[in-house]
């Protein structure tokens, strides 16, 4: 089988080619974030978002879930059951989060207070409280009232409906009516010392 020889003239214009695979987009220039631009009118390197953009997995669509209304109205239901474990979980976030001020009963008498913290906390078991809304308290927790600041960063909101759960709870155990339980918890009650 003869040997081809090699053309120089194809080898050129392979080399040619290939030369001009380079694409332009290396050349453009690169920033550092928040760099001058000359390229925009607003001399900024770091664009704006458009307007509306959210992040995603931050599409919060359920208004009674993430902002405790109801076509805009204060939410009078919780946005999903309440079971032992979301009360147990608002147990624990409201022991980390709330009993520095309002204690562990809610009177709002705990030991930010007790040590000089402006007294702004109400009690729980105020009539105009016990009969608020339930989004009332979710709204209080994500906007802050008052003293009170803002937990929307701190608590998720599926966990501020815990803690509002377990409010709800405590408040339903220091002003329980007794002809309101069942005949064995009164009598067990009756066999406790006063």
């Amino acid at each position: 089988m003869p040997r081809r020889s090699r053309n120089p003239f194809r080898i050129m214009c392979l080399l040619l080619m290939l030369s001009g695979c380079r694409q332009q987009m290396a050349d453009q220039p690169r920033y550092k974030p928040l760099a001058e631009s000359t390229f925009f009118a607003d001399h900024r390197s770091a664009r704006p978002l458009p307007t509306g953009v959210v992040a995603r997995g931050f599409l919060n669509e359920d208004e009674h879930l993430f902002t405790g209304r109801v076509n805009g109205e204060l939410a009078t239901t919780f946005p999903f059951e309440i079971t032992a474990d979301v009360l147990q979980r608002g147990r624990e976030r409201y022991d980390i989060f709330c009993t520095p001020c309002h204690d562990h009963v809610g009177t709002g008498n705990g030991m930010a207070v007790r040590r000089g913290f402006r007294r702004g906390p109400p009690s729980f078991h105020l009539d105009r409280l016990r009969e608020a809304p339930v989004g009332h308290f979710y709204d209080v927790i994500s906007n802050g009232f008052g003293a009170m600041n803002d937990y929307a960063a701190q608590i998720r909101p599926r966990d501020r409906w815990a803690i509002v759960a377990y409010v709800r709870a405590l408040q339903l155990s220091q002003n329980v009516n007794t002809q309101d339980l069942p005949l064995a918890d009164r009598q067990e009650l009756e066999r406790l010392p006063r």
